[in-house]
């Protein structure tokens, strides 16, 4: 009989459940979206209830769909929405509050509280993150400050604080308390140096250590189903990892200097720095990217704000296009962006400029400039922000790049793909099987429990689908470089409402 790997992908607009084979194929998959609530301007929640029940929906579709038996399946991995943070209750497993969601601002006064006292480098220093209400810190502050009786009912030891991956897990096992260092080190709360919650800022924040999970490696049995969730079976959840770790990991992006790009709303880039976390003097954080067994391995992980909502806004905002797929057929129209050039700094810009305040803005506008210009600029934008945060590492670790993965909704894009290439001067590996995120997580939960032998025998089941060469002029290259540049520091010029 068949055996196979479940992957639990839980993000922050969808739950999907992913059933992979030996030879890393998905044989099902499926999906629930999950509700957002915005109860005021910046602030982002979900109901941990409302996730839980639809993992336990996409379990069972995935399997009745591939007609698979629960007693086929060796074990459970789980990936997730990263820093997105839920507390319940020890002793009826109730949340006391909504998860406050990773992309909620509604922390923001106690971040700045905590600037204010002067905590900045310490935090860095001990967590390799900067303060601010993406992590999940304040949120656990928050929470006990907003209900009934919260620091009491924290110290009296009745609740207990996780990310989406420990509530899970706790609802899955019907009990079990812990997490992966890759979760907890985008806590602010994790020491990643001496691998431990970290005292000096718990006190700061005046979090008892008690709610805290245990911090486990990212390939372990962690615990077992309960036997009613799996029609009596007991299945190991051997796998855990952030979602961004876990596509680093699905990748297959095992040596130094190895880094993945995900191209979605927004780029998410990581790269392997070895088993020394390297502080970033260049706007990028230091995290961790897997722990298996006793051997911690280390990433730097740089953000592009604006990527495919970028095309988005093409189509829905400037309703130039129909559907994304146009952008291509359309930006090989031209020979070269003709000096047009898009800084789609929307919400600011962020790795390595982390400018706030800065505005969209738009350059080399003629009379001849038509929509295919636009298509092309905006595509062009999304690989100079990427290649921004890949400078931006490289100063940093001080590595020579091994590969540059690349995976997301976005790498369809034949043009985009090429044009990255061009731009960064490296090879871009597109991978045949798009779902490493949950690839990342099945690998860690078939390692624990020896589905897969090694990472060797892993590396060998990564199947490539195509590789982009570069094969522009290093003049043409230069040449648009300096544009891009000129134009991001006209962009960070303009604020129109400072005297």
């Amino acid at each position: 009989m068949n055996s196979y790997i479940l992957a639990i992908d839980q993000g922050t607009t969808s739950t999907r459940a992913i059933i992979f084979d030996k030879n890393s194929q998905v044989v099902a998959v499926a999906s629930e979206e999950i509700k957002q609530y915005y109860p005021k301007p910046g602030w982002v929640e979900q109901d941990a209830n409302e996730i839980w029940i639809s993992v336990l929906t996409v379990l069972a579709r995935a399997l009745i769909d591939a007609n698979i038996k629960a007693n086929q399946i060796s074990a459970i991995g789980i990936t997730n929405q990263r820093e997105t943070s839920v507390i319940w209750e020890k002793e009826t497993g109730n949340p006391v509050y909504h998860a406050i969601v990773w992309q909620s601002r509604q922390t923001q006064d106690i971040c700045n509280t905590l600037k204010d006292r002067g905590l900045e480098s310490m935090i860095k220093e001990k967590t390799g993150l900067v303060i601010d209400p993406y992590f999940s810190a304040s949120k656990i502050r928050w929470i006990l400050d907003h209900i009934p009786n919260g620091q009491k009912m924290a110290e009296d030891n009745k609740l207990s604080f996780g990310t989406i991956d420990s509530w899970l897990l706790y609802k899955l096992t019907g009990g079990t308390h812990k997490t992966d260092v890759t979760n907890a080190s985008r806590t602010m709360l994790y020491n990643i140096n001496s691998l431990t919650w970290d005292q000096d800022i718990l006190q700061a924040l005046n979090i008892p250590k008690s709610i805290l999970p245990e911090v486990c490696s990212s390939s372990e049995i962690y615990g077992y189903t309960k036997p009613y969730h799996f029609y009596g079976e007991e299945i190991p959840i051997s796998g855990i990892a952030g979602d961004q770790q876990a596509a680093l990991f699905g990748q297959t992006c095992f040596e130094d200097g190895a880094v993945k790009n995900t191209y979605g709303t927004g780029c998410f880039m990581l790269m392997n720095t070895g088993n020394q976390p390297v502080q970033s003097k260049n706007g990028l954080l230091t995290t961790i990217a897997w722990k298996i067994h006793d051997k911690v391995t280390y990433a730097l992980e740089g953000s592009v704000f604006v990527a495919g909502s970028s095309v988005q806004w093409l189509r829905d905002g400037l309703e130039i296009i129909k559907q994304a797929k146009e952008t291509e057929p359309l930006s090989l129209e031209l020979e070269d962006n003709e000096g047009v050039y898009i800084v789609p700094a929307f919400v600011g810009l962020g790795t390595p400029y982390w400018d706030s305040e800065a505005k969209g803005a738009i350059f080399g506008l003629t009379r001849g400039t038509n929509k295919k210009h636009f298509a092309r600029s905006i595509l062009e934008s999304i690989c100079y922000q990427s290649m921004d945060v890949l400078n931006a590492m490289q100063k940093d670790a001080k590595l020579p790049i091994k590969s540059f993965k690349v995976d997301g909704g976005a790498i369809v894009n034949n043009f985009l793909m090429q044009f990255q290439s061009d731009i960064i001067n490296i090879d871009v590996n597109r991978p045949k099987i798009t779902e490493t995120t949950a690839l990342g997580a099945a690998y860690l939960a078939g390692l624990a429990v020896g589905y897969w032998k090694d990472l060797e025998e892993i590396k060998a089941s990564w199947h490539l689908d195509k590789t982009f060469v570069p094969h522009m002029s290093k003049a043409d290259r230069e040449k648009n470089i300096k544009g891009w540049q000129t134009a991001v520091k006209a962009t960070i010029a303009y604020k129109p409402n400072q005297s």
